[in-house]
């Protein structure tokens, strides 16, 4: 649904997006991760067209931004992080406003308006000024207006910025519901959110796509954690394609008293999952007592803190 080729934005010296590629299929809920200036708004604004790339391509099911922006333009919904409303207005006379630039048709725009206030829960400020509402009121009328169109491509960039835990959680229901008849792509640098709505993520650093990978792929390790009560390392030379052992740490414990209560090693292995009943049995051939043996589980904050502790530059990306 989503095609993109070598994106490269340039302002001037300094380069936001370098040379990103990646493709969406319709349906999929995405989120485009990375710190404040990672690149991921000026990527969004380049999906809307309201950006030019410096260089590169985007496709949207056929259609090239460039030439075709118009028409792609009209299958996109966009809230973008600021959103821009006038304050004067009542959320009703802004929404018919929107609806009349998004050429939806007079006998269909009660309906679509309706439809918009339902899903975003606005029926209570409906007729209220939007000067009037708290962040999170102003966060639902920009997601209104994105919606109203009824899109095949959502698009959010930090949209529970500055929400408080209840409006995060109402947001958060909104983007599942979307994602039931729209492709949505969410933009932010808070983990959670990604980990709350999202299937996919796009990991960016420094205006490069560093990881694509989908989320339960993400959560698959090929390390093995392992505690002993004593060293472990002679026996795990005798396992078979073991190559790597890291040792995390010695400790040795104490009981209430103040005495020795044994002492406890702790190892990382690079090994899959179908290793651990050879590891099993050479630990306890070797008296090597097993205090804890399973396959260590990632998580988004640990790829996040590793992929952002990497030499600048690398550009390596991980596909899914």
């Amino acid at each position: 649904m989503i095609q993109v080729d070598n994106l490269t934005r340039r302002y001037g010296d300094v380069t936001a997006v370098d040379n990103v590629s990646f493709s969406i299929g319709r349906g999929e809920v995405v989120g485009l991760l990375g710190h404040n200036g990672a690149g991921k708004t000026t990527i969004m604004k380049m999906l809307t067209g309201y950006l030019e790339p410096t260089s590169g391509a985007i496709q949207v099911d056929n259609l090239s931004i460039g030439p075709d922006t118009r028409t792609i333009q009209t299958r996109i919904g966009y809230l973008p992080e600021n959103c821009p409303v006038w304050p004067e207005m009542t959320v009703m006379d802004y929404l018919q406003y929107q609806a009349a630039l998004h050429h939806i048709p007079q006998p269909d725009r009660h309906r679509a308006i309706a439809r918009a206030i339902e899903r975003a829960d606005l029926k209570a400020k409906a007729t209220a000024e939007i000067q009037t509402l708290s962040r999170g009121y102003r966060q639902r009328v920009g997601v209104a207006q994105a919606i109203l169109h009824e899109p095949a491509i959502v698009i959010l960039d930090e949209p529970t910025n500055g929400l408080d835990p209840t409006q995060i959680h109402q947001m958060r229901a909104l983007i599942k519901d979307l994602s039931r008849t729209a492709t949505v792509i969410v933009s932010t640098h808070i983990l959670q959110e990604v980990q709350a709505v999202c299937e996919r993520v796009l990991i960016l650093r420094a205006g490069q796509l560093v990881i694509d990978k989908r989320l339960e792929e993400l959560q698959g390790s090929d390390r093995v954690h392992l505690v002993t009560g004593a060293d472990a390392r002679p026996a795990l030379e005798k396992v078979a394609n073991l190559s790597v052992v890291e040792p995390i740490r010695t400790e040795t414990g104490r009981n209430g008293q103040g005495q020795s209560a044994g002492q406890r090693f702790e190892y990382r292995l690079l090994a899959d999952e179908s290793l651990v009943p050879e590891i099993a049995s050479q630990l306890v051939a070797a008296n090597v007592p097993i205090l804890s043996l399973a396959q260590d589980q990632q998580d988004l904050e640990r790829v996040f803190a590793e992929v952002n502790g990497q030499a600048a530059g690398s550009g390596e990306v991980v596909h899914g």
